[in-house]
């Protein structure tokens, strides 16, 4: 409950300060998590970036200010940091849907109001983790960049799978010399719009390993040491997983007292030949 109090902390200096260059290290000071943690979880909870989200409220603020204040349209524009006022125009027109010049003729107003955060409990459903501190490891495998789909196969991974050959199979089976025996799926480097679902993050199947060898044509992801929150769950594939990830960045996150850590997000699965009861893990890496 600590960590949601102080991101609405965080969301009020935001916006007491639409009209100046705001400081995202004191944002991530009030928040009391890092910057990269802060815009994730932010992204994740509210659907949209928190640039996205700074930028609608300075122009939310900018059309009360035109009807309310009457005040000129470059006036406007400087006070929310635009350096031209055809800048501001053009971005006040792609929000609004006018001109900022036409917005005294227009009936139909429109506002973007401050957000807030609330922790809800949905309760019922236990969340299976483990905590554990790993050595530095390789991901090797096939990469891509894809557009992230939330709900249901992402047919750019299914596109990934097709793609591997059965001698890259083997090879890749071969330099799996850790626990993990297993394809694994790793996601990262992900687009600022990523849970907006119109970004993309680059995604890698393979295998985990500490070889220390050559890879041929395989991508290699280094991935210092960390510690790694491990969510099991076992069910309807690929619902329960989706849904498991959502809970813990939901829900599992804003009450455990730990912060995410900028890393792959890799998760494995079992047995596939029946997809209504499958064994699966997600790794988080945090701090």
């Amino acid at each position: 409950m600590d960590m949601i109090n102080n991101f609405n902390k965080a969301m009020k200096y935001i916006d007491q300060n639409l009209e100046n260059e705001i400081d995202f290290k004191k944002v991530s000071q009030i928040a009391g998590v890092s910057e990269f943690h802060f815009r994730k979880i932010f992204s994740y909870l509210s659907g949209t970036t928190l640039s996205s989200y700074i930028r609608k409220r300075k122009l939310s603020e900018a059309s009360l200010d035109l009807i309310n204040n009457k005040m000129k349209i470059i006036d406007v524009a400087i006070k929310y940091g635009y350096d031209s006022a055809d800048g501001f125009t053009r971005a006040f027109k792609e929000w609004f849907g006018v001109n900022p010049s036409e917005l005294k003729n227009y009936r139909d107003f429109k506002i973007y109001p401050s957000m807030t955060f609330q922790l809800t409990i949905r309760g019922g459903s236990n969340m299976n983790y483990r905590i554990e501190k790993k050595n530095p490891f390789k991901l090797v495998g096939v990469k891509k960049r894809i557009p992230i789909v939330f709900e249901g196969q992402n047919q750019e991974i299914m596109n990934i799978v097709q793609g591997i050959t059965q001698e890259q199979r083997e090879r890749l089976q071969s330099y799996r010399d850790t626990e993990v025996k297993t394809v694994i799926n790793a996601s990262y480097n992900f687009d600022d719009g990523v849970y907006e679902e119109n970004g993309k993050l680059d995604h890698l199947i393979g295998s985990i390993t500490t070889l220390d060898i050559d890879f041929g044509e395989f991508d290699v992801v280094e991935v210092p040491s960390h510690t790694w929150a491990i969510f099991s769950c076992e069910g309807q594939f690929p619902i329960l997983m989706q849904d498991t990830h959502a809970k813990i960045v939901s829900e599992w996150l804003p009450s455990s007292g730990y912060e995410l850590v900028d890393a792959p997000l890799i998760s494995f699965n079992g047995d596939m030949s029946d997809l209504s009861n499958v064994y699966s893990e997600i790794w988080v890496a945090i701090k």
